[in-house]
């Protein structure tokens, strides 16, 4: 194999027709300037000087060589340059997933901060909730998933994150959502079994699956009329009288509820919101500081 270094040491000796000239511009003695190339012409299989008492001039495979070597040590440089830029956190790009809730808020916070600590890092952003975000993850094609998932969910895998690198960020409760006229209005907060007869707005699959499972362990079953993953269209449902909900607290900071009100719901559900990558991706600069950066946006909350 041919190395970067001895293409280096040929390139002196070509231009400065010596071991000796092209030790003194490489700063090493003249014995390590020969050893190197020796070594490049085993690693190359053929002479590649010809030595005639005082003057050495190339062989035919040695002017290809320092001919190919400079575009070869040029695009190394560049490579150099270019990974330092990164590990520097001058340059670099981070995929980043997020469900969009955590859009809308824990997100723009976090990515505003990195951009100004760090202007040449770039982050896309795409949105999908867990658990496509979590697969997302796993098969390459995001380097950070914002997830969540809710204490004590029945069905949950055990271990479900264990082969990710896990950067817990909040717990956000979830609140009742009732319009402004209902007879809970005003109430400091509400048992679930309370909105046993009302008609439902759900959210997100995952959430839906959540408010099925809380409201049969209240006994009942909720009759949901509506369902849709946009949590605006959820508030301006249950604004508009057609039903209630329940939603994450985090969806209620991005979208002002009109003509709803929201109440605690005891007794209280939570999920956890956190930041997932990949063990080896959690090694690199700019998505650790994009970690950094939501733990912070969180802390906010």
């Amino acid at each position: 194999m041919i190395e970067a270094r001895h293409l280096r040491v040929l390139r002196a000796v070509s231009a400065t027709g010596s071991f000796s000239a092209a030790g003194r511009e490489l700063g090493c003695t003249q014995p390590a300037v020969s050893q190197q190339m020796k070594a490049l012409e085993a690693s190359a299989g053929t002479p590649l000087l010809i030595r005639s008492g005082r003057e050495m001039r190339l062989t035919q495979a040695g002017e290809a060589l320092v001919r190919h070597a400079a575009g070869i040590l040029a695009g190394l440089t560049a490579a150099e340059e270019e990974v330092a830029a990164i590990a520097g956190l001058r340059a670099g790009r981070v995929r980043l997933v997020s469900f969009p809730s955590g859009s809308s808020t824990l997100v723009p916070t976090a990515l505003a901060a990195l951009r100004a600590a760090h202007p040449g890092t770039r982050v896309s952003l795409e949105e999908a909730e867990p658990p496509q975000s979590v697969e997302l993850l796993r098969a390459g094609d995001c380097d950070v998933a914002l997830a969540f998932r809710y204490e004590g969910a029945a069905g949950a895998p055990e271990g479900e994150w264990d082969d990710l690198v896990v950067r817990p960020l909040l717990t956000d409760r979830l609140v009742a959502l009732v319009p402004e006229r209902h007879r809970l209005a005003r109430a400091e907060s509400v048992a679930i079994g309370e909105l046993a007869r009302e008609p439902w707005i759900a959210g997100c699959p995952r959430c839906r699956g959540q408010l099925v499972e809380v409201c049969e362990g209240a006994g009942f079953t909720p009759r949901i009329d509506f369902a849709t993953d946009d949590y605006p269209a959820v508030v301006g449902l249950v604004g508009a009288g057609l039903g209630v909900a329940v939603l994450p607290q985090l969806a209620i900071e991005s979208v002002r509820p009109r003509g709803a009100r929201t109440v605690t719901l005891e007794p209280a559900v939570r999920r956890e919101i956190v930041a997932l990558t990949l063990p080896d991706l959690a090694q690199v600069p700019a998505v650790a500081a994009t970690l950094d950066q939501l733990a912070l946006a969180a802390g906010q909350k």
